[in-house]
């Protein structure tokens, strides 16, 4: 079945790429053939299928129905498990009061004694190491001695997280028959692992198991829309994704649960000859970990169906361009690896995906480009054959109408027919009823329609950046950013609107027919500084007053938002103390509590 899917959804992809390259021949032909308008044919075929690709992610979510994954039986086993929290100069009270919550959660379901947590950490800033020794202390006092958790720095970070969940397995992995691995803005329901447990226990091949981490605590414009999609959209697609993967499903590299064993034997990874982008440590390991786990024997699935399972996001524009930039130069490493030996086809294939997922943006805009260009190397053709009135031929017209139509649904029909879904199962009563779920998916939409020729734009130039040799590092998340000033969307965006400026000039240069359709991509260019900044704005007030983006987690939160809320909120009212600025004895050392 899984394969009769796939083979399904790619020829769905091919089939749709292949009607946008005949209406698109069609067009271009009624002037005249020209050589550039056979490259704009295989570009537009290439994302054309790569949006098709997308849909049909949707469509197999939503005529999957909701079928439950097979649970495990209700008694625990026993098994012991290790949560690892990786951190790297992030504000430690806020990471570690989310350590304080799930470890509160799990004691209330009665079986806490069979998890330890283990904070890893990476921060190579001295004054954010000594607030973690100070933290790490307050922590332990909040959930008392009876329950482990330990803390270990790295003074050196080869590897980077990867590199650091390796040393532990190495260290003390035999300890612990499961790692639940989170991130430092991760959030999980003590029953959520309770019940990854026991669905581990139940399949002795099931290597890795990942949940659907719903974006929460969003407070901007930006940030909210996108924590709606998260938690409306993701769960369709993420059903549609699991039929299709089957054994060979997805790592996101946080909020998930992996047998141990499995883990150590299978995913070493290797250190890539050559300097970065390309070359040393592998960045996205989480694809790669997947894989190998798939090579092995080890069946690697996503299970939509478990909530409780929460992250955080970006809050602007900027922000999520940076993180953007990271994962894009993880992704296109996987070219190095896409031909390793003995992975399974559909590994592949996802490697294949991810390297698309950025490589669309300049293949987007080399589109546009050839489009602009192609009028004036084509030959105007003669709509006066006779003398009379002219002829003018409508297959262009239409042909153009059907391709823009065909692009657009394939953008927005899948969030649509999500809408539609779910008023007819009674889903959206959850996100404040159909008409609050329809208001939300036309803002979205709007709001995403905007931003995408400025997303485009990141992307494309963090390609040409990694093709041309620069590393971007490992910076430190922003997890509290606030507001963007229109200063500092300058700073970022400049060079966008100098490429929409000049995206127009030559347009109406060299093809004034197409200005308009020009204007909706090069138009919100213009605009970037102030599209940013404007994003970034607080909106609980369109949250309370619309209903704006409101999702399930905001109208009902679970019991350890409520809990990490609280405890976080206390802490830093009663800090009392000043906090060090200079290393703790101690601090810096490469493990500030032993692990056991």
């Amino acid at each position: 079945m899984v394969t009769l899917r796939r083979s399904l959804s790619v020829s769905f992809a091919i089939v749709m790429a292949a009607i946008a390259s005949f209406l698109a021949v069609g067009f271009y032909y009624s002037d005249g053939l020209q050589w550039l308008d056979l490259v704009r044919v295989a570009l537009l075929a290439v994302t054309t299928a790569w949006l098709a690709w997308g849909a049909g992610l949707a469509l197999n979510g939503l005529l999957a129905g909701r079928e439950r994954a097979i649970r495990a039986p209700p008694a625990s086993s026993g098994a012991t498990t290790a949560v690892l929290v990786p951190v790297y100069n992030e504000d430690p009270a806020k990471s570690f009061s989310h350590v304080a919550a799930m470890v509160k959660s799990l004691h209330m379901t009665g079986a806490g004694e069979h998890f330890d947590f283990a904070i890893l950490s990476d921060t190579n800033d001295p004054r954010i190491a000594a607030q973690e020794a100070f933290w790490f202390a307050r922590l332990k006092q909040e959930v008392g001695d009876k329950h482990h958790i330990y803390y270990r720095r790295r003074e050196t970070n080869p590897g980077k997280k990867a590199g650091n969940i390796a040393d532990f397995i190495r260290t003390s992995g035999a300890l612990y028959d499961y790692l639940i691995i989170l991130d430092a803005d991760s959030l999980m329901e003590g029953t959520t692992m309770v019940e990854m447990v026991r669905r581990m226990d139940a399949d002795p091949e099931l290597g890795l198991l990942q949940t659907l981490p719903k974006v929460i605590r969003a407070r901007s414009f930006f940030g909210r829309a996108i924590q709606f999609s998260a938690s409306y959209y993701s769960p369709v697609f993420a059903r549609g994704l699991a039929l299709l993967q089957g054994r060979e499903g997805p790592f996101w590299g946080h909020n998930a649960i992996t047998r141990t064993r499995a883990f150590a034997q299978s995913c070493g990874l290797p250190v890539l000859p050559g300097k970065p982008p390309f070359g040393g440590h592998i960045l996205s390991h989480d694809y790669v970990e997947a894989a190998l786990l798939a090579r092995n024997g080890w069946k690697v699935r996503i299970d939509p169906d478990l909530r409780g399972s929460f992250e955080e996001g970006p809050d602007n524009v900027v922000d999520y361009a940076k993180r953007d930039r990271r994962w894009c130069q993880g992704n296109l490493q996987h070219g190095r690896i896409i031909a390793a030996p003995e992975l399974k086809p559909w590994s592949r294939f996802v490697f294949l995906q991810g390297i698309m997922a950025y490589v669309a943006a300049p293949l987007w805009a080399l589109f546009l480009i050839a489009s602009i260009a192609a009028p004036a190397m084509q030959v105007i053709p003669d709509y006066f054959p006779v003398p009379g009135l002219p002829v003018f031929p409508r297959v262009e017209q239409a042909n153009a109408l059907a391709l823009l139509t065909g692009v657009v649904g394939l953008l927005i029909g899948p969030k649509i027919l999500v809408l539609i879904d779910g008023a007819i199962s009674g889903r959206n009563r959850r996100f404040g009823g159909t008409l609050r779920c329809f208001l939300s998916a036309v803002v979205e939409i709007a709001l995403t329609s905007v931003l995408a020729p400025i997303m485009m734009l990141f992307q494309t130039r963090a390609v040409l950046q990694i093709l041309a040799g620069a590393d971007a590092g490992w910076p430190a998340a922003n997890r509290e950013a606030g507001r963007v000033r229109l200063g500092e969307a300058w700073a970022a965006s400049w060079w966008i609107v100098a490429i929409g400026s000049l995206t127009i000039g030559a347009a109406y240069r060299l093809a004034p027919g197409f200005l308009p359709y020009i204007m909706l991509v090069a138009g919100p260019q213009l605009f970037a500084p102030v599209l940013i900044s404007a994003t970034s704005l607080a909106s609980h007030w369109l949250y309370r007053h619309l209903g704006l983006f409101a999702t399930t987690e905001e109208l009902a939160p679970s019991r350890v938002m409520r809990q990490q809320e609280d405890i976080l909120s206390r802490w830093r009212r009663n800090q009392g103390v000043e906090l060090p600025t200079e290393p703790l004895p101690g601090a810096a050392s490469a493990e500030t509590e032993k692990l056991r």
